[in-house]
């Protein structure tokens, strides 16, 4: 009895990593390696004429189940990606780290960066916040109340915007494009 349930365990998990794997475009059938969820880890499993030949973890999934991509809290349908508890982000693109992690600042007390998962709204290079008067160069809003990425100071809270080192504002400004998918954890 065990060794039919094995087959057809073996049988649904070969199925299962098919249809996923070449959804996502992750891999093809000709090579005979497919990617799989167990628990919270995705895997990379080989499958030969002998059975499973490999296992290696490729990262780990969020509460839906959506996969995060590896050394982010984000999911591969970000664009970009803010942690703020590491106070760092990464431009993402097609589930892969393209630049990051960056260091950051955001909001500070009463005046927290909004978590949750947002769309690119609006760019301005050389704008000026209308509340301060202070400029913000390479801004890209994001979120509701004027909250954006754009270059300033790391050394101390924001009023509620991602700040970013003149050496990585520009890459967000040209890489992030309206509709674009902004998460911040």
């Amino acid at each position: 009895m065990g060794d039919v349930d094995g087959t057809q365990a073996v049988s649904r998990t070969r199925h299962q990593l098919r249809t996923w794997a070449v959804v996502r475009g992750v891999a093809d059938r000709k090579q005979g390696v497919y990617v799989m969820r167990h628990g919270s880890i995705y895997a990379a499993i080989a499958l030969t004429a002998i059975g499973l030949a490999t296992f290696t973890a490729v990262g780990a999934a969020d509460e839906s189940g959506a996969a995060v991509v590896p050394g982010t809290p984000c999911t591969a349908t970000a664009e970009a990606c803010v942690d703020l508890g590491r106070q760092q982000a990464w431009l993402l693109t097609g589930g892969r780290v393209v630049r990051g992690p960056v260091p950051i600042s955001s909001g500070g007390p009463g005046r927290e960066t909004p978590t949750g998962t947002f769309g690119v709204e609006w760019k301005h290079i050389d704008h000026v916040s209308g509340e301060f008067g202070t400029p913000m160069p390479y801004s890209v809003f994001f979120a509701p109340g004027g909250i954006a990425f754009h270059e300033g100071p790391i050394d101390h809270p924001s009023a509620g915007c991602i700040r970013l080192p003149a050496a990585d504002a520009p890459a967000f400004f040209d890489t992030l494009q309206v509709g674009d998918e902004v998460q911040v954890r």
